[in-house]
């Protein structure tokens, strides 16, 4: 048994990394001394030690330093922030790895220069300090797989979140050929990962087949405005059902899933894709890309190639039931007739 738990955590304040964190500070055992280096933007009321960070390199570094200094033998710490700590720690180190750009070999060019130097300036942290670490832990066996490739620590799948009840793998749907209206839901920020531009094109063709299915998003308007003001241009020359609630508290995005008929999940890129989960508790159908980190958690109701337009609006049309037309196959009589025609 441990003698204090270290929860250090100076990069989390908000989202779902903010859910997961509170939820494993309320589950630790009262009898257990547990100190806390948290972000000072982190909202939190608890009775626990905290010590506040401010987001800023200098109270970053001090804080590593105020870690090392404190952590002894027999106590654990987790790092919840992607990153093992700068310093060798005396107690036993467990590192929490969300962050999938920090250990695959994706291209950084969709970001703004300021993220691209941050991320570079993680990978090569995590890279160098995983010496520090005892143990890495991932919420999928794709990630453990990245995750082995660039260390020789121990790698775990602890596919952790919130709240685990309502989860299963595979849904059983009830039909929806009768239904005339659709909804569909996509929680996700507007990273270039997130292929919103993908999404929506296939919207656009859904439209000039004459199908309108409302898609209802969460993005930060101020955050990502330019895609925020490429989607409005669409919704006008195409005159799609496209509705951006804007960034939502946890417990708003939660409602939406009971008011929508499946949640939609473009993402070329995730470490876990939390709202594949929570969508799946909430009994929601699941049209999602045809990649791994998908199928480690659950089995989509359709699936599609999320780098195709096409792929995404065929998915959507399927869960609609609306059949594609098939393909009007010809036999060579035809072609050679078709040839003929050419020199009348």
């Amino acid at each position: 048994m441990a003698k204090r738990i270290f929860i250090h955590a100076t990069n989390v304040h908000q989202g779902g990394g903010r859910a997961l964190l509170v939820a494993i500070i309320n589950a630790i055992p009262t009898g257990l001394l547990s100190i806390l280096s948290l972000d000072s933007r982190m909202p939190l009321s608890t009775d626990k030690v905290v010590k506040r960070v401010q987001p800023t390199l200098v109270q970053r570094l001090f804080a590593e330093i105020w870690l090392a200094k404190n952590v002894a033998l027999g106590d654990v710490t987790l790092c919840f922030g992607n990153l093992p700590p700068l310093f060798k720690l005396r107690g036993y180190v467990v590192v929490f790895v969300q962050n999938r750009y920090l250990i695959d070999s994706v291209n950084l060019d969709g970001f703004s220069f300021k993220t691209r130097i941050r991320l570079k300036i993680e990978r090569l942290w995590l890279s160098y300090r995983a010496g520090n670490v005892n143990e890495f832990l991932v919420q999928t066996p794709s990630m453990q797989s990245l995750m082995q490739a660039r260390t020789k620590a121990k790698v775990s799948v602890f596919p952790f979140v919130e709240n685990i009840d309502g989860y299963v793998r595979k849904l059983h749907c009830s039909d929806t050929m009768e239904k005339k209206d659709f909804f569909f839901l996509y929680v996700a920020s507007g990273e270039p990962h997130k292929n919103h531009m993908q999404l929506i094109e296939a919207w656009c063709l859904l439209a000039t087949e004459g199908l309108f299915p409302t898609l209802t998003l969460t993005l930060n308007n101020m955050h990502f405005a330019e895609l925020c003001f490429w989607i409005e241009s669409k919704i006008e020359s195409h005159k799609i059902c496209v509705k951006n609630l804007g960034s939502l508290p946890h417990s708003g995005v939660k409602e939406l899933y009971s008011q929508v008929d499946a949640l939609i999940y473009p993402s070329t890129f995730e470490s876990f894709g939390l709202p594949l989960i929570e969508a799946r508790q909430a009994g929601l159908p699941i049209i999602a890309s045809e990649l791994d980190y998908v199928r480690d958690v659950l089995d989509p109701e359709e699936s599609f190639d999320p780098g195709s337009s096409i792929s995404i609006a065929r998915a959507v049309k399927r869960f609609m039931g609306v059949d594609e037309a098939s393909l009007p196959l010809q036999d060579a009589s035809r072609l050679v007739e078709y040839l003929l025609k050419k020199v009348e």
